[in-house]
């Protein structure tokens, strides 16, 4: 019997970004003219451009935020005026700075100023009652500040809780030469802090389903739990099976990626459960790859692009079915290959700046994507 063919990256990262509800995010409308007067984009004179280019008495200064109606332009005058302060009566246009000429009888501008020039009019970007963002848009800062332009209150900011543990009966803080320390919960924590989340690091798993299975019954406030280890076919790999008899909805199980085959990604009671590989190098890709977006689902935001453009070095060979993520270090958009001992390598992680992309068979030095490391 065939195995199931393995799932590409790509359609791993669109899957678990689709796993997540739209947005329950109100419209904003317009609550007024945008802008509601018509505002100066420059710093200069306001005044009737009427008077074509004769000398105009100065009658004050306006301000962003000052009332325009302290000042009416009258024929022969004008008033200074800076940029986003509204246009004060009877002005039509701003001359700049640079092009009035000061002189005994006020200021001159240096050619005859069209109307509208220099001004943002009233109501241009959106007039009262105007749809600015439909119900549902995905949140952002830009979201945010149109809010409160509008006047509606932004949503309180949180940021993601996640829980890192990792598996394993062999680690331990004084290791025989049979065991190891735990360097995955380090490494994943500091990750995630990285990427904005709150951070919660757990004590290791042993290798027991009972103790899995307890484990997941009580996360408590988590949002994401990530775990490493215990996800690969091994006879105490038990988070697959824990998971399914719990009722999690596995969105996929094994990934096309080396490192990082194993991966798995579920829905736990609301939460989502990245289950990692357990070497360190594949546990750090995919958590870069995967974990962003999860917390971008959960905060209902587009999930990121983490992916960009840069120039192999030199050939790195991949023999092997799946595409490779390549240690490198990084000058600029070059991208110089480091020897890797693969994915239990975590001195060349460390020594890494980005992993390029390089897919099945290899490929010479040129043009390639990367993903920086954080």
């Amino acid at each position: 019997m065939c195995a199931a063919p393995l799932l590409p990256l790509e359609d791993a990262l669109r899957i678990l970004a689709a796993a997540f509800p739209p947005p329950e995010t109100p419209e904003i409308r317009a609550d007024r003219d945008d802008p509601a007067l018509d505002l100066s984009s420059m710093d200069g004179a306001a005044l009737s451009s009427r008077d074509l280019a004769a000398p105009r008495r100065v009658l004050g200064t306006l301000f962003a935020g000052d009332d325009p109606a302290a000042f009416r332009v009258e024929p022969g005058t004008c008033v200074r005026i800076m940029t986003g302060a509204a246009l004060p009566p009877g002005a039509d246009a701003v001359v700049p700075v640079e092009d009035l000429v000061q002189g005994p009888e006020g200021l001159t501008p240096a050619a005859p100023p069209p109307p509208g020039s220099n001004v943002r009019p009233r109501g241009s970007q959106a007039r009262k009652g105007d749809l600015l963002l439909a119900a549902g848009a995905a949140a952002g800062a830009g979201r945010a500040g149109l809010l409160a332009q509008v006047g509606m209150p932004a949503p309180p900011l949180a940021r993601v809780r996640v829980g890192i543990v990792p598996t394993g009966d062999e680690l331990t803080d004084r290791p025989a030469p049979h065991q190891i320390r735990d360097s995955n919960g380090p490494m994943l924590e500091a990750l995630a802090h990285a990427l904005g989340a709150d951070v919660v690091r757990l004590p290791p798993l042993p290798d027991r389903p009972e103790a899995v299975r307890d484990f997941l019954r009580g996360l408590g406030s988590l949002q994401i739990l990530v775990t490493s280890g215990g996800v690969s076919a091994g006879d105490k790999d038990h988070l697959p099976r824990v998971l399914e008899d719990l009722g999690a909805r596995i969105l996929f199980h094994k990934i096309r990626l080396k490192p990082g085959k194993p991966m798995l990604t579920a829905l736990l009671d609301g939460r989502v459960i990245l289950g990692l590989p357990g070497n360190p190098v594949s546990s750090y890709m995919n958590a870069l790859l995967f974990l962003p977006v999860a917390m971008a689902g959960i905060q209902g935001r587009r999930a990121p692009d983490p992916w960009k453009e840069g120039r192999l070095a030199a050939a790195v060979r991949n023999p092997g079915d799946r595409p490779l993520l390549q240690p490198c270090r990084r000058d600029g958009k070059e991208l110089h290959p480091l020897e890797s001992k693969g994915s239990a390598d975590l001195v060349r992680l460390a020594q890494a700046d980005a992993f390029a992309w390089v897919p099945e068979g290899g490929m010479e030095a040129g043009p390639t994507r990367y993903l920086d490391v954080l």
